[in-house]
Parts: C-alpha cells; sequence; structure tokens
C-alpha cells in the first residue's frame, strides 16, 4: 500500500471516536493487551511518563518532552488527536514518524488487526510503542487519550504519572461528575510510581489520594508547590494565561523526575527553561493560543469544554484589543449551547459572531449552529468553511481588533491544514 492507502484504511475501516463518536469507544484493555504481546510488547522496552486530564495534558506532555530533549535525551512523544498529519501523533525528537514506517508496520501486521478487531486508536497505539522501543529512545511522554483507566495507552509502566486536572467531558463514557471521571484518571496511577495531580480540586483530591495510598504511590499536588503568578515569567512560546497552571504542572514533575530518570539522570536548570521557551519549536505543538494573523491579530485556540473555555477567556482578558470577532464550530456532541452562553456572557455585547463547520462527519452542521445560537440571542452568518469565515472576520476587523478562532479541535484543524 501507498502511505495514502495506508491512512485510508486506517481510517475508514477502523473507527475513530474523534470522527464518528460513540461507535468507537472500548471499553476494554484486553484488545490492546492482546495486540502488544502479539509485538513483543514493545511497551516494556523503553522508560516512559504517562500524563492524563481533562485539559492541559497535550501542553503538559510537549513541555515536559520539550525540557528532556534540552537535557540530552531521545525523546519519543505521543499525543492525540493531530491537526494536520496523522504523523503529529507520534515523533522523537520533534520529528514526525516516517511515512515508511507506518506503512510497514500496518503492512505487517494487517492480518492481526483484523483477527482482534482493533479500533484506529489501539492500531495507532501499537505503531507509537513499537516505533519507539525500535527506535531505542530513552524515555517516551505519553498522553492519554480518552479517560485513563481504559485508554489504550494505560499498558505501559512509567517512571511517573501526572493528571493535569478534572472537568466535565466526556461524560457519556467517563461518568457524569467530578468523582466518577477521577476514578477512570486516577486508572493510570501504578503500584509504587509517583503521581503529580496539577490542579487540587475538593471534589477530586480524595479520589487521588485514595487510590495513590492504595497503590503506596508517593502523590503531590503541583498547585501546592509551586506558584506560576504571571505567564511573563517564563519564557515560552506557548503564551496563553492558562498555561501557568500547566507549567506549575510541569515543574512539580521536573522536581518529582530528579535522580529517577535513566540512568539516574537530573534535569538542570538551563535544560528546564530552555525547554520552556522553546517547546514549539522542539515538539511543533500548534493550535494553542497560537498567533495565525496580525493586523488584526487573530488567534487560534483549541479550548473545546467548559473549563478549557474559561481558561480562555482569561487569555482574551489578557490581550488588548478594541473590538471581537468569534469564528466558532463545533462537533455535535457537545453542548455548545452551554459554551455559547458562557461565551455570551463574558464577552461585549458588540461582538462580532461567524460560525462555521469542521470537516469531520461528526460535525455541527453549521446551519444548526446558527439556529441554535440565534435561540440564545447571537447573530451571525453561516460559513461552510472555517477559512471562509476567517477571511470575512479579518476584513471586517479594523487593525487593533481581535479575531478568535476556536470551538473545537478540529476546527483549529481546518485552518491550519
Amino acid at each position: 500500500m501507498t502511505y495514502q492507502e495506508t491512512l485510508d484504511f486506517m481510517f475508514a475501516q477502523l473507527p475513530m471516536y474523534h470522527r464518528i463518536g460513540a461507535a468507537a469507544y472500548k471499553a476494554d484493555l484486553q484488545p490492546t493487551i492482546d495486540m502488544m504481546a502479539a509485538l513483543g510488547n514493545p511497551e516494556n522496552r523503553f522508560k516512559s511518563i504517562h500524563v492524563a486530564g481533562t485539559n492541559g495534558k497535550g501542553s503538559v506532555s510537549h513541555f515536559l518532552a520539550s525540557i528532556l530533549q534540552e537535557a540530552g535525551y531521545r525523546v519519543g512523544l505521543y499525543t492525540s488527536p493531530h491537526l494536520v498529519d496523522f504523523r503529529e501523533r507520534i515523533r522523537i525528537n520533534g520529528d514526525m514518524i516516517p511515512q515508511s514506517e507506518v506503512v510497514d508496520f500496518v503492512d505487517r501486521h494487517r492480518a492481526m488487526f483484523a483477527d482482534l478487531h482493533l479500533s484506529f486508536f489501539e492500531m495507532t497505539v501499537g505503531l507509537a510503542f513499537d516505533y519507539f522501543a525500535s527506535q531505542k529512545v530513552d524515555i517516551a511522554v505519553v498522553e492519554v487519550g480518552m479517560g485513563g483507566r481504559l485508554d489504550s495507552t494505560n499498558v505501559i509502566s512509567p517512571l511517573l504519572s501526572v493528571i493535569t486536572n478534572i472537568g466535565l467531558d466526556h461524560t457519556q463514557f467517563l461518568g457524569d461528575t467530578l468523582e466518577k471521571i477521577a476514578v477512570e484518571k486516577a486508572g493510570i496511577i501504578k503500584p509504587g510510581v509517583p503521581v503529580v495531580i496539577g490542579e487540587t480540586q475538593p471534589e477530586t483530591e480524595p479520589v487521588f489520594r485514595a487510590r495513590a495510598a492504595e497503590l503506596q504511590a508517593p502523590i503531590s499536588f503541583a498547585d501546592r508547590r509551586h506558584r506560576v503568578e504571571r505567564i511573563e515569567d517564563y519564557t515560552s512560546e506557548l503564551t496563553g494565561e492558562y498555561q501557568k497552571k500547566n507549567i506549575a504542572t510541569v515543574l512539580e514533575a521536573v522536581d518529582v523526575l530528579q535522580g529517577i530518570l535513566p540512568p539516574g539522570g537530573r534535569l538542570s536548570p538551563s535544560a528546564v527553561r530552555n525547554g520552556l521557551a522553546r517547546v514549539v519549536t522542539n515538539t511543533h505543538l500548534h493550535g494553542r493560543w497560537q498567533t495565525i494573523g496580525t493586523a488584526p491579530l487573530t488567534i487560534c485556540e483549541t479550548a473545546h469544554n467548559e473549563p478549557g473555555v474559561r481558561s480562555m477567556l482569561r487569555g482574551v482578558d489578557a490581550t488588548p484589543h478594541r473590538g471581537l470577532h468569534v469564528v466558532y464550530g463545533c462537533v455535535n456532541d457537545k453542548d455548545y449551547l452551554s459554551i455559547l452562553r458562557l461565551l455570551k456572557s463574558h464577552f461585549p455585547a458588540d461582538t462580532r459572531w461567524y460560525f462555521s463547520q469542521p470537516s469531520v462527519p461528526r460535525r455541527k452542521p453549521v446551519d444548526e449552529l446558527v439556529a441554535g445560537a440565534a435561540s440564545l440571542g447571537l447573530q451571525g452568518k453561516p460559513y461552510p468553511h472555517v477559512n471562509e469565515a476567517i477571511a470575512a472576520a479579518r476584513a471586517a476587523a479594523q487593525p487593533d481588533d481581535l479575531v478568535l478562532v476556536t470551538g473545537s479541535i478540529f476546527l483549529i484543524a481546518d485552518a491550519l491544514a
């Protein structure tokens, strides 16, 4: 198969939650366990750090990978979803997995995929772990896809587990309370393995402490040990105000990692400083408070649930601008009316709205989105493609206005593509 034929096979025949929704979700780790056994258990042939959480887990994963890279390690990085290129999910020292590796892996194991009825996500985890093992990475930073306890990545035995925070997202799978979701995230805690919790929350702290005590896993809470008062105090290519919490989580993770890295390595202050500063350069993270245009300032932000949106709003407040233009589109299983109510309550009455839709089957059709927004008193025109909406917003804006593009990871992916 060619590379494109391989991708077509992966996307079309193996359902992916982020494209089609609930039909792709498996509440069972056994297929992944069986796949790893068939691959010779590559997950046991490299050191790892496991990162879960409702918001911030992607940024924290990239920060940690960048710091480790600056310290001289050969670093694997597994994240999801991708924005433009599938290979963004699997990197070593910032370089995406070669197309030939993707093709060869699928060609070699296609029969096994069929026998085990593997999902897109399971197969991609197998590809990543096999690649990291074959390339002999010193350590891999592995981001959880969804939840934790039953996520396909949860077959690793990491040096450190990190849980950034808990919010109400994917409630149809993970539970409808913070406590229930915390139980799922706490599933990545392993016996005797330190765990860093990014944010202390009264509903979730007892869940994490109980699980850590049960497994004799040392536990620490980053926000009780590190204060990042101003994002300006930490030079970084990621500038969103919400990165303060993520940086605090990273600093605590760095403290815990000292002396347990292979072989008993340490992370110097310069590696930490440079890793934070060069995170985009080193790992090629995109879509987090990313500037894609100036005069008017045009920013993409992948916030797509209430906690993430509230953090995003603090970034908007901290960004000097006159008028505000919001480009919004979402997928059909999000409570978009609640998000729009939140945005409406925070933004000025003269905010201009431009509605669009991501190019995935799971999208909320833009006409339905416009009708729903109108029921809340938000008037805006429909644009079938996000770049049409962005062009209209930029044309209507003054040079000192702000154009904010948000609502769905997949909308941002279309904008960046």
